[in-house]
């Protein structure tokens, strides 16, 4: 294990500073943290947003069994994970998506399919939420192993922005085409693994988008939507396989034009799109970006109209 992260509470997060000081450890400011500090190959920082902690180097499992648990978090969780959450280890497939906050680049939904042995081996690698990793060389190492792990047992949906900007103007919203990206992969998913008895996923419509979504075959499936389902070892490895589909397509596209497509929807990322628009005219981003952000507007006016008034979900 090179990687450990668990929420903690107010007073936890001092008890946990007076013991790294305690210990020997050498703090240095960083940002968005409320202390960062590193004893031989060994960094723990506690993040503000939580907060959290999150450990990584060498030692991560010494520490969190012999000082973190016993000592700040007061339980055993690490190595007892199927006492806890005895649901991660059943038969499931897990799903989630990359992209869909980017303005350059497709909207990716993953899925994969684990059991007790393969969920065992995931938490063994390591493998956890796609944002809590910074470095895409990690994220391409991380995919690679959850390959080797499952075999055939997992699906890769990638709607790059030509179709997806088609498929927006059809369903009218993200939810909407979201649950179908998700039908499409547990339906796919579903030909290798015709007894898988549940899926899981983030929560972000109503369960009944998805399942309005699915086809016949799919529709005696288990759904089921959570907030933090990235807590589970099969929505973390969805996640990271959808990461490296996201990376590779802008890596790929932007060597092919020229430029450094980024993500999110930062001034760069603006600047870019002026460029492209500048040099090839406004109908070169319906292929590149998510033309119904309010950023293609922002970018060429004349050409693309202003978002719809958000739908407003009711159950």
């Amino acid at each position: 294990m090179n990687s450990y992260t668990h929420a903690l509470s107010a007073d936890q997060t001092t008890k946990l500073r007076a013991l790294l000081e305690d210990l020997g450890f050498i703090f240095s400011g960083k940002p968005y943290t409320l202390f960062f500090a590193q004893k031989n190959k060994l960094s723990i920082a506690v993040y503000e947003k939580g907060p959290k902690v999150l450990l990584q180097g060498k030692g991560v499992e010494e520490f969190v069994q012999f000082e973190l648990e016993p000592k700040i978090l007061g339980e055993a969780k690490l190595g007892y994970e199927e006492v806890h959450s005895p649901e991660m280890f059943e038969p499931h497939f897990g799903i989630d998506e990359s992209g869909k906050g980017d303005f350059f680049g497709p909207l990716v939904i993953a899925g994969v399919y684990v059991n007790r042995l393969s969920a065992r081996k995931f938490l063994d690698a390591s493998v956890q939420d796609s944002k809590r990793i910074t470095s895409d060389a990690r994220i391409r190492a991380l995919a690679k192993i959850i390959r080797q792990i499952v075999g055939n047992a997992y699906e890769v949906v990638s709607i790059g922005p030509e179709r997806y900007n088609q498929l927006y103007t059809k369903f009218g919203n993200l939810n909407s085409l979201l649950g179908w990206g998700h039908a499409r992969v547990i339906e796919n998913l579903l030909a290798k693994k015709p007894n898988c008895p549940r899926a899981l996923s983030d929560k972000f419509a109503d369960v009944r988008v998805i399942e309005n979504a699915l086809l016949a075959k799919g529709r005696a499936i288990k759904l089921e939507q959570k907030t933090k389902a990235e807590s589970d070892v099969a929505v973390a490895a969805a996640s990271i396989l959808a990461r490296e589909a996201f990376i590779d397509w802008l890596d790929k596209r932007g060597r092919a034009m020229g430029v450094k497509l980024g993500r999110g929807v930062s001034d760069s990322v603006k600047s870019v799109a002026r460029q492209l628009v500048e040099k090839n005219g406004a109908e070169i981003l319906a292929g590149v970006a998510k033309t119904h952000f309010r950023t293609a507007r922002e970018i060429a006016p004349e050409d693309f109209a202003a978002p719809a008034a958000r739908r407003i979900w009711r159950r």
